[in-house]
């Protein structure tokens, strides 16, 4: 299998898109899977290394990346060693990431014999859950879309969350992450730019107007983002498939580190079957 870890493709918006492929090398063309890490997420984490192999030994060819502001750096881009950058991000410079990552691998010569660029498909986890499904709607190289414990609404996560005159007085405010016990700042910009670009972001929207094939995973046990919001996705689109992992959490019991050599098995299954439906 060919893997290449940490290429840096530019952004649009100062800062590297740190990306790696998957794929094994037989100058076939492959189905292109493009995989969009969550909030608080990076490509490194937890199993995402084991799931892409799974991918590429079923015949895909597979990409992951950091969002240029997820807080990680080209030396480090595992974590959030950047805090300055994951404060600036927001949910319209995830979209020009996804589309620069969709635009390089049209474009880039090195694979041109391995990677099918009229067949790219994207995955998207928890809060990319939203964000692929905006692009999908708007970008017409988009053949099938899968949501990965996604969120059905941004509104309710940008504008609701504490007191928002204060968030604006302050500038920043800052959310703990549990693992890291960093305080992780968000700039008042973020709900700048979701009011000025809030029908873009409405993924309502985006999942009523889809017409590519579009399925849903959703653990029945996430306490993280709740079974509702897939059930609210399905309703949107009467075309979409709908599929729940019993007593499957948010991260479907991978964990990070993952030292293991093998998926846990609601991510095996969760692959399996993502690998039938992009098939």
């Amino acid at each position: 299998m060919t893997i290449t870890k940490n290429i840096i493709v530019p952004g649009k918006h100062t800062k590297p898109i740190i990306t790696d492929v998957f794929f094994n090398e037989k100058n076939t063309l492959k189905p292109i899977i493009i995989f969009c890490h969550g909030y608080k997420g990076f490509k490194d984490w937890g199993a995402w290394d084991l799931m892409a192999k799974a991918f590429a030994n079923a015949g895909f060819f597979f990409i992951k990346f950091n969002f240029s502001h997820n807080g990680g750096t080209v030396e480090q881009p595992i974590d959030f060693n950047d805090l300055e950058a994951f404060g600036n991000n927001n949910y319209t410079k995830e979209l020009d990431d996804l589309e620069t990552i969709i635009d390089w691998i049209s474009t880039i010569n090195d694979y041109k014999k391995e990677a099918n660029t009229n067949n790219i498909n994207l995955i998207g986890h928890s809060r990319a859950g939203g964000i692929i499904t905006i692009k999908a709607e708007e970008e017409n190289r988009i053949k099938k879309v899968v949501s990965l414990a996604g969120v059905s609404c941004f509104e309710k996560r940008t504008a609701t969350i504490g007191n928002l005159e204060q968030w604006k007085k302050d500038g920043v405010k800052f959310v703990l992450n549990g693992r890291t016990k960093q305080q992780m700042p968000h700039y008042y910009q973020f709900y700048e730019d979701f009011i000025s670009n809030k029908k873009r972001l409405t993924i309502k929207r985006a999942v009523s107007n889809l017409k590519i094939p579009y399925l849903i995973i959703h653990g029945s046990g996430d306490t993280s983002v709740l079974i509702d919001e897939a059930y609210e996705l399905h309703k949107w689109n009467s075309n979409s498939e709908i599929l729940i992992i019993e007593n499957a959490n948010h991260v479907f019991e991978a964990s990070h580190p993952w030292n293991k050599k093998e998926l846990p098995k609601n991510l095996k299954d969760t692959t399996d079957k993502i690998i039938n439906f992009l098939n």
